[in-house]
């Protein structure tokens, strides 16, 4: 999951890049451009926030499933879903989730 979502993380995506430019795997870890990039603007390339993984999750969590019941059915169930954010919608579309589709 969190491999999945590393595009809207503070995780470092190129690894290999920055890897490379280390004189040795004994010497300190070096970050890619683009990770650093991130540090700084705390924005990911859709201009949209970058999150730790928990604070990710936690946002996550802000989608709703209601359910509505009508005054002239009151046995009928309605299933309302809230509207993703664009920063949930780039999650799901990230791990392959449709959160409309419930079991």
């Amino acid at each position: 999951m969190r491999e999945r979502l590393k595009p809207m993380l503070f995780d470092d995506e190129r690894l290999d890049e920055a890897a490379g430019c280390r004189p040795s795997p004994a010497h300190k870890a070096v970050r890619s451009a683009q990770a650093k990039l991130k540090d700084c603007t705390k924005l990911a390339d859709d201009d949209l926030p970058v999150h730790s993984f928990s604070t990710l999750l936690k946002d996550l969590a802000t989608l709703c499933y209601n359910i509505a019941h009508t005054r002239l059915n009151p046995e009928a169930k309605i299933m309302l879903i809230t509207r993703p954010t664009p920063l949930q919608d780039k999650a799901f579309h990230l791990l392959g989730i449709n959160p409309a589709c419930t079991q």
